[in-house]
């Protein structure tokens, strides 16, 4: 089978795991909702000091959109969206850029990088993950739902259930007026970073890739017993695993069913060795910390040389690993400061 070939196929079987665990897909429309002016945050989510030194951009001549894009039916169905531009008097079609939120954040929370951006011209996105922000109940609904996926077997929280938000998302990105098509990018941290990851592998209209801290090897994780730290991110799922399974401790066999069962394939055929290098040849921009526990870097050596022979044909110009020294799962200010200048080389006009 030819790359090409090959790259068609796995896309196309992780659509079918996609597709497995859906309500019934209904029309693409939007509904009406209001800014949220006190955000859900669950649990303890990652307070990045660098969120809070993103340079403060003028407000005053912003358009905000608020609204649900209907993903599926359901309650988790209603995708919250928020939308930030500069007004602008010409009718010349712009970059747009999804930001995607860490665990246990909200889309709120990205708002200073949507200011940001939308002052330098671009139509800025955040969208709530499934079981956030406006789409959680409860302090716990994150947690609550990866335990229900757990048991139940029918839901995807963790990771692709978000994805298909993501590939309803571009199809409501593509069909706006003020967006250029061919330029629409995707930054995700943490969490979000995983999204973007898979958003990217799953869906070509995202045509410029950044995952911060967040490009990672499942499989080497469990091969080489460095699966805790990522375990512990959200262990309520592996504790209630672990009792269901009759095991003492949580193992590398508790880890491998949980993720086989609430994210089939996540540690084998859509691991990050196979999936990242069909993110080529778009722009793709991976940032990691050094020393990230949740990311060991030992385990992406296949991921980055393969992802390298993808670029090769094409364009290496268009491949960037950077590594920031002695940095563990935190988002720095020179990250962000990486992402912009990556987003301006490839989308600005």
């Amino acid at each position: 089978m030819d790359p090409i070939e090959s790259e068609a196929n796995l896309r196309s079987q992780f659509l079918e795991v996609l597709r497995s665990r859906r309500s019934p897909v209904v029309p693409l429309q939007t509904l009406p909702a209001k800014c949220v002016v006190e955000p859900l945050y669950q649990g303890t989510p990652c307070d990045y000091e660098a969120m809070k030194s993103v340079p403060k951009a003028p407000i005053h001549n912003f358009n905000e959109e608020n609204f649900y894009l209907i993903t599926e039916e359901g309650e988790q169905g209603q995708l919250p969206v928020l939308i930030l531009s500069k007004k602008e008097s010409t009718h010349l079609k712009r970059p747009a850029v999804v930001f995607l939120h860490s665990s246990h954040t909200c889309k709120e929370w990205v708002r200073p990088l949507l200011e940001d951006y939308a002052s330098r011209g671009y139509i800025a996105v955040a969208i709530d993950s499934r079981y956030h922000g406006e789409r959680a109940k409860t302090p716990t609904a994150y947690e609550d739902a990866l335990v229900s996926s757990w048991k139940k077997g029918d839901t995807m929280p963790f990771i692709y259930d978000t994805v298909w938000d993501l590939l309803m998302l571009a199809d409501y990105l593509t069909a706006r007026e003020d967006i250029d098509n061919s330029k629409i990018g995707i930054l995700g941290m943490s969490l979000g970073g995983m999204h973007a990851w898979f958003a990217a592998f799953a869906d070509t209209r995202y045509s410029v890739v950044v995952p911060i801290i967040s490009i990672q090897s499942f499989r080497w994780a469990l091969d080489n017993d460095q699966w805790h730290a990522r375990v512990h991110s959200i262990k309520s799922v592996f504790e209630e695993a672990r009792i269901d399974l009759g095991k003492d401790t949580i193992d590398k066999e508790v880890v491998e069913k949980v993720w086989n069962r609430i994210a089939p394939g996540l540690a084998s055929k859509f691991d990050s060795d196979h999936t990242v290098p069909v993110i080529a040849v778009r722009p793709l921009l991976i940032i990691n910390g050094e020393v990230d526990p949740r990311c060991p870097l030992e385990g992406l050596d296949a991921t980055i040389s393969t992802t390298q022979k993808a670029f090769d044909a094409h364009s290496l110009t268009h491949f960037k690993v950077i590594v920031e020294p002695g940095i563990g799962h935190e988002v720095t200010l020179s990250m962000l400061k990486e992402a912009s200048d990556w987003f301006d080389k490839f989308l600005k006009p």
